[in-house]
């Protein structure tokens, strides 16, 4: 750094920026990429499921009704949480115990410790715990999405597919070009209801062994002692947890302005039913 600029700036200054640009808040930074991966792809995994859940309640078919009806109302049930630390777990041992079925030998495998022998271990990344957080949102909040999809699609006033049906369409192109497109402009408000929720699930992805920006503002913000200088900085986590505080605030902010311009495109040209 050029000595007119430190001049300017001065050593204290200097040396905040120094410290808040060293290698662990760089990383740190570079966490927030993680909470904005699993949101995004939780979500997509979520509209997935939740059309893919709604279709099954509406079935024909009384198994597939049985099906969406259960899924909607068990995941619903169960605390997030929960679900979140469960899903994962029990697909990595799924994984393990069927690498198991081929690698293990009998004389191999240890009774009581799990995975049954070492050639079965199944090592996992922290893209891998990622994927797995987002799929693991992505069925939690799929649950909401496809009772709100289900709700939305009943919300279509039905002169409008009569009509359509009058005009020659049959029910696959009735479902596909009237009724699925007008349903969004009612499933909106309580799809966005979703997705905060499920922004506000991402800060739990630590619990998976992700270095989040929770877990690292936790480590980060915690009194920092070195043996050469002694006490570097007190207790800071909070100035931490303020500063995602705002990352938050943010992210709300810009998807209140995202679903209020697709609620705008979508209705173009729709009368809503009074």
């Amino acid at each position: 750094m050029p000595d007119w600029l430190i001049n300017i700036l001065g050593d204290d200054l200097i040396a905040k920026v120094e410290y808040i640009t060293n290698g662990k808040h760089m990383m740190w930074y570079a966490s927030f990429r993680f909470t904005i991966f699993a949101a995004i792809f939780g979500a997509l995994v979520a509209l997935l499921l939740g059309l893919l859940g709604a279709g099954m309640r509406n079935s024909k078919h009384l198994p597939l009704r049985w099906l969406g009806m259960g899924y909607i109302n068990i995941v619903r049930g169960v605390p997030d949480v929960l679900f979140f630390l469960f899903f994962p777990l029990a697909f990595e041992q799924g994984v393990e115990w069927f690498i198991s079925l081929s690698a293990c030998t009998q004389s191999e495998i240890i009774p009581g410790v799990w995975p049954p022998c070492k050639e079965a271990q199944w090592f996992l990344g922290t893209f891998q715990y990622l994927i797995l957080a987002s799929v693991s949102l992505g069925i939690v909040y799929g649950a909401f999405a496809a009772n709100i999809i289900h709700g939305a699609m009943a919300s279509v006033p039905k002169g409008q597919l009569e009509a359509a049906h009058a005009y020659g369409m049959n029910k696959r192109q009735v479902l596909y070009r009237v009724h699925i497109p007008q349903m969004w402009i009612y499933a909106l408000p309580g799809l966005s209801n979703v997705w905060m929720l499920l922004i506000k699930a991402t800060s739990l992805l630590s619990l998976l062994q992700i270095a989040d920006i929770v877990l690292w503002a936790d480590r980060l913000g915690a009194p920092n002692y070195l043996k050469q200088v002694g006490l570097v900085h007190p207790d800071w986590r909070w100035k931490y947890y303020f500063v995602i505080f705002l990352f938050y605030i943010l992210i709300t902010y810009l998807s209140e302005r995202g679903f209020e311009y697709l609620r705008k495109r979508l209705g173009r040209g729709m009368v809503e039913a009074t």
